[in-house]
């Protein structure tokens, strides 16, 4: 039987002693991980109120490297998330700031390698997360669902021929949320689904004329 220390909190079991500000932040890192896609050189954490203030005494930020490097809330890597990013030349850096126009447990993260991408996120609570801001656009991503993110020039036809594809792979949309940032300029939707995208759906999404970036978000662990 596994042993669970003082440290540890059951449901989800995890390294760290608060679901909010460990568990919670390793699934943000997991979750900002799978969007951005692929390894970054640089990683800028900017961390918020509850986080900022105390997140360093509950292991928040080794819990958002951990999220990065793609440990889960169980690993006992997370205790040493600093050399684990170290050995794979990772630069990480944090910053800490105060609004109260953002949540409590709010973190934001910029990546950095070939290409940039920001992304922000919040930590609500026994584990449960929100991705919220991806590239400036509004998404609401928890990781209870299959998700496909994507960003594409606004012109008309865009949603139904991603959603074209999706009823030919008879797969049901759980949640759809749609934002442009200008008329004519980019676009994003987030998609949650009920059942796993499969490669050829995300590759026929890739293929429409139009479509910059696709990301299939797979369900976090629990």
């Amino acid at each position: 039987m596994k042993y669970i220390s003082i440290l540890d909190i059951i449901g989800p079991s995890m390294i760290g002693p608060s679901s909010s500000h460990t568990a919670g932040a390793v699934r943000l890192g997991l979750l900002a991980r799978n969007i951005y896609g692929s390894k970054p050189g640089w990683v800028k954490f900017t961390l918020y109120n509850s986080f900022a203030k105390t997140g360093k005494g509950h292991g928040t930020d080794k819990a958002l490297i951990a999220g990065i490097l793609g440990f889960n809330v169980d690993d006992p890597r997370i205790r040493n998330s600093y050399e684990y990013a170290k050995n794979e030349s990772i630069q990480i850096e944090f910053a800490a700031e105060d609004d109260p126009l953002r949540h409590p447990n709010a973190v934001d993260f910029t990546f950095y390698n070939e290409a940039s991408m920001f992304i922000s996120g919040k930590s609500l609570g026994a584990g449960e997360v929100e991705i919220d801001n991806i590239k400036g656009f509004k998404a609401s991503i928890r990781g209870d669902l299959h998700t496909i993110f994507i960003i594409h020039k606004d012109k008309p036809g865009m949603l139904s021929r991603v959603t074209e594809f999706i009823q030919e792979a008879n797969l049901n949309i759980a949640t759809l949320l749609c934002e442009r940032n200008e008329k004519g300029k980019e676009a994003a939707m987030t998609i949650c689904l009920d059942s796993v995208p499969s490669e050829d759906l995300i590759n026929s999404i890739q293929n429409i004329s139009g479509v910059y970036i696709v990301r299939s978000i797979d369900v976090l662990k629990k």
